[in-house]
């Protein structure tokens, strides 16, 4: 294969200039989409269209969840290449762009997740930059294949991924033969809107709003809400908590469509390998990896450091009180607070002010 490769979203962000008031070119057909729901008011709005739809939805964002997200970006199960094609047209069935530039942006966002190379965190380019404005950003627009190599391998992926708004196209000229404008409006444009915002939700709100039961280094939530409108993907923290798992409510409670229907599917045997978390991921029994702990220690630092009245170290219970305010539950809390302890002595050190007060240290 003919190299194509792109700088990373990283690099890329790092060679561009970052302006949240700027819109993009890029952006003016999503608007258009957007203004195209008011067409409603002149097609009129028929209960068989909004049947289509809220079907069009559902099987769309098993697309995104299972398809995109699932299998392409964490390859948790395993189906068929002809299953594997399937699965891909309709996730592009959605219009998100092509399954490899997909793939490869949020596997970016795993490795970076919350930090300044995170390309859609609400913690560092703010709610409405995450949301969507990330989409729009000339650095963003060509999918990174170095990142996808287990993808790049299948032509048809490669060839599906260059035509990343074909399966979307084709679609919508099929609801329009199904049901003229009407369908077409209703059914499509409304569905494909609803799937971009329900999709963008789990980059933006699941790190803003929500709960965390699992310390994983960054502010991904879990939201009840959110995994009923995205089949599942609400269940944020539990996923970023451990990425290898097909499913990601993991409690029997925690209402996840996707996994059920993979696990239905698995029955038929179009899929197999469906990936479970571990008994002692689902317990929040397991240590935490070295650098989630030093990435976890370096943020309480600096939450204790701007908390601090005056310049000194606080002592070790002091900081682990800290850390039990500001974090979940973790069999890692001693390393956590052993490291952070080490960073509060390396900032205070390097502080201007001159050396700790006497008694400082603990």
């Amino acid at each position: 294969m003919t190299s194509q490769l792109t700088p990373s979203p990283a690099s890329a962000a790092d060679d561009a200039e970052f302006h949240e008031d700027i819109i993009y070119p890029q952006a003016i057909p999503f608007l258009l989409v957007h203004l195209a729901m008011l067409a409603a008011f002149f097609t009129g709005v028929t209960r068989n269209a909004l049947i289509l739809c809220v079907a069009l939805y559902v099987a769309r964002m098993f697309g995104v969840t299972a398809g995109y997200h699932r299998y392409f970006s964490h390859r948790t199960f395993k189906t068929s290449r002809v299953g594997q094609f399937l699965l891909a047209f309709l996730a592009q069935s959605s219009a998100q762009r092509g399954i490899l530039w997909w793939a490869a942006m949020h596997r970016h966002h795993h490795r970076h997740s919350d930090t300044d190379q995170d390309i859609h965190s609400p913690r560092q380019r703010g709610f409405l930059y995450s949301h969507v404005g990330w989409v729009f950003n000339r650095g963003n627009d060509v999918s990174d294949l170095s990142a996808v190599p287990d993808l790049t391998k299948y032509p048809e992926l490669v060839w599906l991924d260059r035509h990343p708004y074909l399966p979307a196209t084709i679609l919508g000229v099929a609801c329009f033969a199904l049901g003229g404008w009407t369908a077409l409006v209703v059914g499509f444009v409304w569905s494909t809107v609803l799937l971009y915002h329900g999709t963008f939700f789990i980059n933006s709100l699941a790190h803003v709003h929500g709960n965390q039961r699992y310390v994983t280094g960054d502010d991904s939530r879990n939201n009840w809400w959110l995994a009923v409108i995205t089949l599942g993907e609400g269940w944020h923290n539990n996923h970023h908590a451990y990425q290898r798992s097909t499913r990601q409510g993991f409690r029997w409670y925690e209402f996840d469509p996707t996994f059920y229907a993979l696990t239905a599917l698995s029955w038929l045997r179009l899929v197999s390998e469906l990936g479970a978390p571990p008994a002692e991921v689902v317990s929040n029994e397991r240590r935490l990896g070295r650098a989630v702990v030093e990435k976890v220690a370096r943020q309480l630092a600096a939450e204790i450091m701007a908390e601090l009245p005056h310049l000194h170290i606080p002592t070790t219970a002091e900081i682990r009180e800290f850390a039990e305010r500001m974090l979940a539950s973790t069999p890692s809390m001693d390393e956590i607070v052993e490291r952070a302890h080490h960073h509060l002595a390396e900032l205070v050190s390097m502080h201007p002010a001159g050396p700790l007060p006497a008694g400082g240290a603990a």
